[in-house]
């Protein structure tokens, strides 16, 4: 298997996704913005999290238009899988590869802390090796993660078994009290309709290393790794 993370100034979590990748044996080089092709022969793309250039105008938007997008899209378009994590998610959305977007929390606030998601299908290359409704525990760190789509979105995506993650509560009743930033339904995480693209807001690459607080992310990365073997 052969992975990439894409660098963008003012990414941050580039190394975190990397050394994750790295640790699981799926290959992973470095991709800077500014480069026009990727190289042959991906099988998985992740947009790290981060500020890129600064969060100014939007967040996402200006890395929406780096060089290297058009080729992620036109990898996507072919089939390619692509995973957006926070900022990641944020770029997406921005580029249109994935519905709705991401506005700033409800309750004006960065958030940084573990939050417990429910798993809301098996059925994708990123979910495969999770049970249907666990519970898992993944940190955020956002200030704009509050995502917005409208009414007939939302339902489409529902329909489609789209929405891969939701916040909730331990027993994983979906409640306001368990939602940290506002976002439509719960909306933790969603893919696009061929579910060969994932965007979400929490850090499954922070949760992959029990070294590092837990291991409740590693199992997205097993599951690609499953796919491509």
């Amino acid at each position: 298997m052969k992975s990439a993370v894409i660098q963008f100034p003012g990414s941050n979590c580039e190394r975190d996704a990397f050394t994750t990748l790295e640790r699981e044996g799926m290959n992973p080089q470095m991709i800077w913005h500014g480069d026009s092709e990727l190289p042959d022969g991906l099988d998985l793309i992740i947009v790290p999290g981060g500020f890129t250039y600064g969060d100014y105008l939007r967040c996402g938007a200006m890395a929406a238009h780096s060089p290297i997008m058009q080729s992620v899209r036109t990898y996507a378009d072919n089939g390619g899988h692509v995973l957006g994590i926070c900022n990641g998610f944020q770029i997406l959305c921005e580029t249109r590869m994935l519905p709705g977007t991401l506005m700033r929390n409800d309750h004006l606030k960065f958030n940084c802390k573990p939050v417990n998601l429910r798993v809301e299908t098996t059925d994708s290359p990123y979910t495969a090796d999770y049970q249907q409704g666990q519970v898992i525990s993944i940190p955020i760190a956002h200030h704009e993660g509050n995502y917005y789509a409208d009414d007939d979105t939302i339902k489409r995506m529902q329909d489609n078994g789209q929405i891969a993650f939701r916040y909730c509560e331990d027993n994983g009743d979906i409640s306001p009290l368990s939602n940290p930033n506002g976002s439509r339904a719960n909306i933790a995480g969603i893919f696009n309709e061929r579910k060969n693209i994932l965007g979400l807001m929490p850090h499954p690459e922070r949760h992959a290393d029990a070294a590092t607080g837990g291991t409740d992310g590693q199992a997205m990365f097993t599951s690609l790794l499953k796919r491509f073997h």
